[in-house]
């Protein structure tokens, strides 16, 4: 029986070409609770967006499951440490979304310098103001980039190319894209720039990174723009800027709480002031974007499911190994405690099986080792290796011919 992988929640139909590419059968449910109980138990990869949430809890309703792709940037919607604990790679695509969410940074500073919202708003109101005051070119201008990921990075080689002036800070140094600078103190950014456009994680030391004091540090008349994480900006301090003109305008995309239906009412004390661009979280909404990372998760959960492959999981170590044909491939999920490789190692050899290659990693609290060995129908080395103490999961992948690339997990 093929492995079967459940895609919820609209994901591009790029994901299905992929994975079907392996032999893996593909069902769809817009969400969890559409789908039937049968095939809630056969499950054995699913795949989610940002409004399932896969807890303990939801996770006792999948016996079979052995992969979860989140297809997004964040996996906040899952619980790392149960899925952990269960021997569950979960992956996600970080970096599909980046040029969207670039264009986006860029369209947003010209919408702001020129106050095309406000003049487009006004013009549907059936008012005509025709002005150039508070109107700017960003030729020239500065902006400052809080994060020189590949976000900031890529919004660097965009704003330069329009002529404006790029300084940035990481709190790791960062190897500068063409004549962009790294400034040593975010109190320098703030200073300087006359635009902040912020492109850090959500992690205890962003959270609230931009509040009333760094606010008031920032150049008079500046914009700041935020399609990071809701959590980075106290959002009240920044209306408060706002209204009194401190800073000319905005752009936020990411709020501490948002609505988790479309068509969902929407309240913010944000709304109503002047020149200020507030979008629904769509940073990386373009059919590109999902396309992209519909192709890169549904890849890595494919790797998973036939060779074993934990590279690019966010809560496991990351193994792979080439492909061989005609060779039994274990993978063995336990925790990190002295001794498990010689006992797995001593195990394998007292069946007589010869190991022909291996990968481990770990980290602090649990190991992943793949191996290759001798084929055998004898059920006792697995039953052995699921024995031990130590174990959280046994991934086993049959022979493959020469001419096959499919397997799966069971």
């Amino acid at each position: 029986m093929p492995p079967s992988a459940l895609l919820l929640e609209g994901i591009h139909d790029a994901a299905d070409v992929r994975l079907q590419s392996d032999h893996i059968d593909v069902r769809r449910a817009p969400r969890l609770s559409d789908a039937t109980p049968d095939v809630l138990k056969e499950t054995m990869a699913m795949g989610i967006r940002s409004r399932t949430t896969l807890d303990a809890q939801t996770l006792r309703q999948l016996p079979a499951l052995s992969a979860v792709g989140c297809f997004c940037i964040g996996t906040n919607q899952v619980d790392l440490d149960c899925t952990a604990d269960a021997g569950v790679p979960v992956f996600n695509s970080p970096f599909s979304n980046t040029r969207s969410v670039a264009e986006l940074v860029m369209g947003e500073i010209i919408c702001l310098h020129r106050k095309l919202f406000d003049r487009s708003s006004g013009m549907h109101q059936g008012r005509w103001k025709k002005s150039a005051s508070g109107a700017h070119e960003i030729r020239g201008r500065t902006l400052g980039i809080l994060g020189y990921g590949h976000i900031g990075a890529q919004v660097s080689i965009l704003a330069e190319a329009m002529g404006m002036r790029v300084l940035y800070h990481d709190h790791q140094p960062k190897l500068p894209l063409g004549n962009a600078s790294q400034v040593d103190s975010l109190e320098t950014l703030l200073r300087v720039s006359d635009v902040l456009t912020i492109h850090v994680p959500d992690t205890p030391l962003t959270q609230n990174m931009i509040d009333a004091d760094s606010i008031g540090k920032m150049k008079s008349g500046a914009f700041l723009l935020n399609n990071a994480r809701g959590s980075i900006v106290d959002l009240g301090a920044l209306a408060v800027a706002l209204r009194t003109g401190q800073l000319a305008g905005a752009a936020i995309d990411v709020f501490p709480e948002e609505p988790s239906e479309n068509d969902s009412s929407f309240g913010h004390e944000l709304c109503g002031i002047d020149n200020v661009i507030l979008t629904p979280h769509i940073g990386g909404s373009t059919r590109e974007a999902q396309e992209n990372i519909a192709r890169d998760v549904a890849e890595k959960m494919a790797k998973f499911l036939t060779t074993g492959s934990t590279i690019g999981a966010v809560n496991l170590p990351e193994v792979a190994l080439r492909e061989r044909a005609d060779q039994l491939r274990i993978l063995h999920i336990h925790h990190n405690v002295p001794g498990v490789l010689s006992r797995l190692h001593a195990t394998i050899a007292q069946v007589g099986l010869n190991i022909n290659a291996e990968a481990l990693d770990s980290n602090a609290q649990r190991s992943c080792v793949l191996l290759d060995v001798d084929p055998t129908n004898d059920p006792a080395v697995f039953d052995a290796l699921g024995a031990m103490p130590e174990t959280i999961r046994l991934h086993t992948f049959p022979p493959k011919p020469a001419e096959s690339s499919s397997a799966a997990p069971v």
